[in-house]
Protein backbone atom coordinates (compact mmCIF):
# COMPACT_ATOMS: atom_id res chain seq x y z
CA UNK A 1 0.00 0.00 0.00
CA UNK A 2 1.64 3.38 -1.02
CA UNK A 3 1.45 6.04 1.94
CA UNK A 4 -0.47 9.19 1.64
CA UNK A 5 0.78 12.25 1.16
CA UNK A 6 -0.29 13.20 4.32
CA UNK A 7 -0.82 10.82 6.58
CA UNK A 8 -3.62 10.58 9.20
CA UNK A 9 -3.15 11.13 12.63
CA UNK A 10 -5.92 10.57 15.03
CA UNK A 11 -7.64 7.47 16.87
CA UNK A 12 -8.87 6.30 13.42
CA UNK A 13 -5.70 6.65 11.27
CA UNK A 14 -5.09 3.52 10.23
CA UNK A 15 -8.60 2.28 9.36
CA UNK A 16 -8.92 5.69 7.43
CA UNK A 17 -5.61 5.35 5.04
CA UNK A 18 -6.79 1.51 4.78
CA UNK A 19 -10.33 3.12 3.33
CA UNK A 20 -9.11 6.22 1.16
CA UNK A 21 -6.90 3.46 -0.54
CA UNK A 22 -9.76 1.14 -0.89
CA UNK A 23 -11.81 3.70 -2.66
CA UNK A 24 -9.36 4.97 -4.92
CA UNK A 25 -8.44 1.12 -6.25
CA UNK A 26 -12.06 0.60 -7.21
CA UNK A 27 -11.48 3.65 -9.72
CA UNK A 28 -12.76 6.79 -7.82
CA UNK A 29 -11.41 10.31 -8.00
CA UNK A 30 -12.56 10.64 -3.88
CA UNK A 31 -10.63 14.07 -3.87
CA UNK A 32 -13.03 15.81 -1.79
CA UNK A 33 -14.08 12.98 -0.09
CA UNK A 34 -10.22 12.71 1.27
CA UNK A 35 -9.99 16.52 1.77
CA UNK A 36 -12.70 16.00 4.05
CA UNK A 37 -11.48 12.85 5.87
CA UNK A 38 -8.36 14.64 6.08
CA UNK A 39 -10.42 17.45 7.96
CA UNK A 40 -12.55 15.05 10.18
CA UNK A 41 -9.00 13.03 11.65
CA UNK A 42 -7.32 17.18 11.85
CA UNK A 43 -10.51 17.46 14.11
CA UNK A 44 -10.32 13.95 16.06
CA UNK A 45 -6.68 14.59 16.50
CA UNK A 46 -6.52 18.17 17.57
CA UNK A 47 -9.25 16.83 20.41
CA UNK A 48 -7.26 14.35 21.53
CA UNK A 49 -10.27 12.16 21.04
CA UNK A 50 -9.29 8.51 21.53
CA UNK A 51 -13.33 6.96 22.12
CA UNK A 52 -14.96 5.25 19.14
CA UNK A 53 -16.50 6.52 16.49
CA UNK A 54 -20.61 7.77 17.43
CA UNK A 55 -23.20 9.90 15.78
CA UNK A 56 -22.43 12.96 18.28
CA UNK A 57 -18.89 12.66 17.39
CA UNK A 58 -19.76 12.94 13.36
CA UNK A 59 -22.46 15.36 13.96
CA UNK A 60 -20.04 17.95 16.09
CA UNK A 61 -17.02 17.71 12.77
CA UNK A 62 -20.15 18.09 10.87
CA UNK A 63 -21.16 21.32 12.40
CA UNK A 64 -17.82 22.79 13.15
CA UNK A 65 -18.01 25.86 11.57
CA UNK A 66 -21.03 27.96 12.42
CA UNK A 67 -20.72 29.91 9.68
CA UNK A 68 -20.52 27.05 6.95
CA UNK A 69 -23.70 26.35 4.70
CA UNK A 70 -25.85 23.20 5.64
CA UNK A 71 -25.09 21.88 2.22
CA UNK A 72 -21.29 21.93 3.81
CA UNK A 73 -22.17 20.72 6.69
CA UNK A 74 -24.31 17.74 5.30
CA UNK A 75 -21.14 16.63 2.93
CA UNK A 76 -18.93 16.49 6.27
CA UNK A 77 -21.43 14.44 7.70
CA UNK A 78 -21.96 12.23 5.00
CA UNK A 79 -18.65 11.45 4.53
CA UNK A 80 -17.78 10.67 7.79
CA UNK A 81 -21.30 8.63 7.52
CA UNK A 82 -19.65 6.56 4.59
CA UNK A 83 -16.41 5.50 6.51
CA UNK A 84 -18.13 4.87 9.40
CA UNK A 85 -20.10 1.49 7.44
CA UNK A 86 -16.32 0.37 6.19
CA UNK A 87 -15.32 0.47 9.85
CA UNK A 88 -18.04 -1.41 10.95
CA UNK A 89 -17.08 -4.43 8.79
CA UNK A 90 -13.98 -4.48 11.16
CA UNK A 91 -15.70 -3.51 14.46
CA UNK A 92 -19.32 -4.25 14.79
CA UNK A 93 -19.87 -2.23 17.05
CA UNK A 94 -19.76 1.02 15.39
CA UNK A 95 -23.13 2.51 15.39
CA UNK A 96 -25.40 3.07 12.35
CA UNK A 97 -24.91 6.60 12.10
CA UNK A 98 -28.69 8.27 11.07
CA UNK A 99 -28.67 8.93 7.20
CA UNK A 100 -31.26 11.90 8.27
CA UNK A 101 -29.61 13.64 11.24
CA UNK A 102 -28.76 16.22 8.59
CA UNK A 103 -30.30 16.96 4.87
CA UNK A 104 -29.92 18.99 1.89
CA UNK A 105 -30.85 22.20 1.20
CA UNK A 106 -32.92 22.30 -2.44
CA UNK A 107 -32.46 26.02 -2.31
CA UNK A 108 -29.26 27.31 -4.53
CA UNK A 109 -27.38 30.16 -2.56
CA UNK A 110 -27.29 33.03 -5.15
CA UNK A 111 -24.13 33.55 -7.10
CA UNK A 112 -21.80 36.04 -6.64
CA UNK A 113 -20.53 37.79 -9.81
CA UNK A 114 -17.81 39.39 -10.55
CA UNK A 115 -17.66 43.05 -11.35
CA UNK A 116 -15.08 44.12 -14.00
CA UNK A 117 -13.81 46.44 -11.09
CA UNK A 118 -13.84 44.28 -8.28
CA UNK A 119 -11.47 41.59 -10.72
CA UNK A 120 -9.34 44.06 -10.88
CA UNK A 121 -8.79 44.54 -7.55
CA UNK A 122 -8.52 41.08 -6.46
CA UNK A 123 -6.09 40.83 -9.50
CA UNK A 124 -3.99 43.54 -7.48
CA UNK A 125 -4.35 42.45 -4.35
CA UNK A 126 -2.83 39.15 -5.73
CA UNK A 127 0.25 41.11 -7.44
CA UNK A 128 0.96 41.99 -3.62
CA UNK A 129 1.50 38.68 -2.27
CA UNK A 130 5.20 37.84 -1.07
CA UNK A 131 7.40 36.43 -1.85
CA UNK A 132 6.97 37.95 -5.56
CA UNK A 133 7.33 34.13 -6.98
CA UNK A 134 3.73 33.29 -4.47
CA UNK A 135 2.25 36.62 -5.83
CA UNK A 136 2.83 35.94 -9.39
CA UNK A 137 1.68 32.30 -9.42
CA UNK A 138 -1.51 33.30 -7.52
CA UNK A 139 -2.49 36.39 -10.21
CA UNK A 140 -1.88 33.77 -12.87
CA UNK A 141 -4.32 31.45 -11.16
CA UNK A 142 -6.92 33.96 -10.79
CA UNK A 143 -6.30 35.43 -13.90
CA UNK A 144 -7.02 32.60 -15.34
CA UNK A 145 -9.92 31.24 -13.70
CA UNK A 146 -11.44 34.51 -14.33
CA UNK A 147 -11.00 34.07 -18.08
CA UNK A 148 -11.56 30.50 -18.50
CA UNK A 149 -14.06 30.26 -15.91
CA UNK A 150 -11.89 26.43 -15.20
CA UNK A 151 -13.15 24.99 -11.61
CA UNK A 152 -10.51 25.46 -8.75
CA UNK A 153 -9.30 21.65 -9.22
CA UNK A 154 -8.67 22.42 -12.85
CA UNK A 155 -6.66 25.05 -12.10
CA UNK A 156 -4.60 23.43 -9.29
CA UNK A 157 -4.41 20.30 -11.29
CA UNK A 158 -2.50 21.56 -14.33
CA UNK A 159 0.72 20.08 -15.21
CA UNK A 160 3.30 21.95 -17.09
CA UNK A 161 2.52 19.24 -20.02
CA UNK A 162 -0.94 19.92 -19.95
CA UNK A 163 -0.13 23.97 -21.03
CA UNK A 164 1.22 24.61 -24.66
CA UNK A 165 2.64 28.21 -23.76
CA UNK A 166 3.65 28.28 -27.49
CA UNK A 167 -0.41 27.77 -28.98
CA UNK A 168 -2.32 28.74 -26.48
CA UNK A 169 -3.79 25.73 -25.65
CA UNK A 170 -4.47 23.65 -22.59
CA UNK A 171 -5.81 20.04 -21.84
CA UNK A 172 -8.11 19.89 -18.78
CA UNK A 173 -7.59 16.21 -18.20
CA UNK A 174 -9.88 13.92 -16.43
CA UNK A 175 -11.95 16.63 -14.80
CA UNK A 176 -15.44 15.96 -12.88
CA UNK A 177 -17.60 13.78 -14.31
CA UNK A 178 -13.84 12.11 -15.41
CA UNK A 179 -14.38 14.65 -18.98
CA UNK A 180 -11.45 16.34 -20.65
CA UNK A 181 -11.57 19.13 -22.88
CA UNK A 182 -9.22 21.18 -25.04
CA UNK A 183 -9.50 25.18 -23.68
CA UNK A 184 -7.82 27.92 -25.43
CA UNK A 185 -6.15 31.00 -23.14
CA UNK A 186 -6.55 34.50 -24.24
CA UNK A 187 -3.31 35.99 -25.25
CA UNK A 188 -3.26 38.63 -22.47
CA UNK A 189 -3.87 35.84 -19.88
CA UNK A 190 -0.98 33.38 -22.03
CA UNK A 191 1.07 36.31 -21.61
CA UNK A 192 0.55 36.24 -17.92
CA UNK A 193 1.22 32.35 -17.86
CA UNK A 194 4.25 32.84 -19.58
CA UNK A 195 5.59 34.83 -17.56
CA UNK A 196 4.67 32.24 -14.51
CA UNK A 197 6.51 29.90 -15.78
CA UNK A 198 9.60 31.54 -16.19
CA UNK A 199 9.65 32.65 -12.84
CA UNK A 200 8.79 29.47 -11.93
CA UNK A 201 11.42 27.62 -13.09
CA UNK A 202 14.24 30.56 -12.04
CA UNK A 203 12.90 30.52 -8.36
CA UNK A 204 12.87 26.76 -8.89
CA UNK A 205 14.80 25.35 -11.01
CA UNK A 206 15.29 21.89 -8.95
CA UNK A 207 11.64 21.59 -8.86
CA UNK A 208 10.51 18.31 -9.57
CA UNK A 209 6.80 18.25 -9.51
CA UNK A 210 4.98 18.33 -12.67
CA UNK A 211 2.52 20.93 -11.78
CA UNK A 212 2.48 24.44 -13.40
CA UNK A 213 1.48 25.96 -10.61
CA UNK A 214 3.85 24.76 -7.57
CA UNK A 215 3.51 26.21 -4.04
CA UNK A 216 6.59 26.94 -2.14
CA UNK A 217 7.33 23.69 -0.98
CA UNK A 218 7.21 23.01 -4.53
CA UNK A 219 4.33 21.12 -4.77
CA UNK A 220 0.76 21.66 -6.24
CA UNK A 221 -1.28 23.41 -4.71
CA UNK A 222 -4.39 21.92 -2.24
CA UNK A 223 -8.15 23.06 -3.35
CA UNK A 224 -8.26 24.23 0.36
CA UNK A 225 -5.19 26.30 0.41
CA UNK A 226 -6.09 28.25 -2.66
CA UNK A 227 -9.53 28.95 -0.99
CA UNK A 228 -8.27 30.02 1.69
CA UNK A 229 -5.80 32.37 -0.30
CA UNK A 230 -8.27 33.62 -2.04
CA UNK A 231 -10.65 33.97 0.84
CA UNK A 232 -8.50 36.51 2.04
CA UNK A 233 -7.79 38.30 -0.96
CA UNK A 234 -11.28 38.75 -1.19
CA UNK A 235 -11.05 40.46 2.22
CA UNK A 236 -8.48 42.56 1.47
CA UNK A 237 -10.27 44.00 -1.86
CA UNK A 238 -13.13 44.63 0.50
CA UNK A 239 -15.21 41.77 -0.88
CA UNK A 240 -15.85 39.85 2.57
CA UNK A 241 -16.08 40.40 6.07
CA UNK A 242 -13.52 39.22 8.33
CA UNK A 243 -16.16 36.32 9.19
CA UNK A 244 -19.43 35.03 7.71
CA UNK A 245 -19.87 34.11 3.97
CA UNK A 246 -18.88 36.09 0.63
CA UNK A 247 -17.41 35.42 -2.67
CA UNK A 248 -15.09 32.49 -3.27
CA UNK A 249 -12.90 31.11 -5.87
CA UNK A 250 -16.30 29.37 -7.74
CA UNK A 251 -17.51 32.70 -7.66
CA UNK A 252 -15.29 33.45 -10.70
CA UNK A 253 -15.96 30.29 -13.05
CA UNK A 254 -20.29 31.75 -12.26
CA UNK A 255 -18.73 35.34 -13.09
CA UNK A 256 -17.42 34.08 -16.63
CA UNK A 257 -20.44 31.99 -17.19
CA UNK A 258 -22.59 34.97 -16.76
CA UNK A 259 -20.69 37.43 -18.73
CA UNK A 260 -20.29 35.22 -22.00
CA UNK A 261 -24.23 34.77 -21.64
CA UNK A 262 -24.56 38.38 -21.44
CA UNK A 263 -22.09 39.34 -24.16
CA UNK A 264 -24.23 37.00 -26.24
CA UNK A 265 -27.41 38.68 -25.66
CA UNK A 266 -25.98 42.36 -26.40
CA UNK A 267 -24.75 40.50 -29.52
CA UNK A 268 -28.41 39.43 -30.56
CA UNK A 269 -27.13 35.66 -30.43
CA UNK A 270 -29.73 32.96 -29.98
CA UNK A 271 -28.65 32.14 -26.11
CA UNK A 272 -30.89 29.08 -25.73
CA UNK A 273 -28.65 27.85 -28.82
CA UNK A 274 -25.41 28.79 -27.89
CA UNK A 275 -26.17 26.81 -24.03
CA UNK A 276 -25.12 23.64 -25.18
CA UNK A 277 -21.53 25.27 -26.43
CA UNK A 278 -21.29 26.59 -23.32
CA UNK A 279 -21.97 23.52 -21.56
CA UNK A 280 -19.46 21.70 -23.47
CA UNK A 281 -16.76 24.49 -22.94
CA UNK A 282 -17.04 24.60 -19.04
CA UNK A 283 -17.41 20.88 -18.86
CA UNK A 284 -20.89 20.83 -17.27
CA UNK A 285 -22.70 17.51 -17.80
CA UNK A 286 -26.21 18.18 -16.96
CA UNK A 287 -27.66 21.25 -19.20
CA UNK A 288 -29.36 22.65 -16.09
CA UNK A 289 -26.35 23.12 -14.68
CA UNK A 290 -25.46 25.31 -17.37
CA UNK A 291 -29.03 27.13 -17.50
CA UNK A 292 -28.75 27.92 -13.90
CA UNK A 293 -26.53 31.14 -14.90
CA UNK A 294 -29.23 32.57 -16.74
CA UNK A 295 -31.45 33.25 -13.38
CA UNK A 296 -27.86 34.44 -12.49
CA UNK A 297 -28.11 38.32 -12.30
CA UNK A 298 -30.83 41.35 -12.94
CA UNK A 299 -28.77 42.30 -16.03
CA UNK A 300 -28.98 38.96 -17.56
CA UNK A 301 -32.96 38.82 -16.29
CA UNK A 302 -33.44 42.39 -17.82
CA UNK A 303 -31.92 41.48 -21.08
CA UNK A 304 -33.83 38.27 -21.25
CA UNK A 305 -36.97 40.00 -20.82
CA UNK A 306 -35.80 42.69 -23.53
CA UNK A 307 -35.60 39.48 -25.63
CA UNK A 308 -38.79 38.25 -24.78
CA UNK A 309 -41.04 41.60 -25.22
CA UNK A 310 -39.48 42.13 -28.61
CA UNK A 311 -40.34 38.37 -29.73
CA UNK A 312 -43.69 39.15 -28.39
CA UNK A 313 -44.26 42.70 -30.36
CA UNK A 314 -42.95 41.40 -33.58
CA UNK A 315 -45.52 38.51 -33.09
CA UNK A 316 -48.18 41.19 -32.57
CA UNK A 317 -47.95 43.03 -35.41
CA UNK A 318 -47.54 40.12 -37.97
CA UNK A 319 -50.71 40.11 -40.40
Amino acid sequence: MRATRQPFRGVFADRLSAYLELRRAMGFHFETEAFLLKAFDKYVNQRGYQGPLTQELALAFATENPHSSINYRVSRYKVVRHFSEYLATFNPQTPVLDPKALRYSRTRTPAYIFTDKELIRLLDEAKKLLPPVRGITIHAMVGLAASTGLRISEVIKLDKADVELDTGIMTIRKSKFNKSRLVSIHPTTLGVMRNCAAVRDTTYPDCSSPAFFVNRRRRKFSRNTLQVIFCKLAQKAGLRGPRGRGPSFHSIRHTFAVKRLVSWYKNGMDVQAMLPALATYLGHVHYSDTAYYLKATPELLNLAAERYHGWALSRKVRP
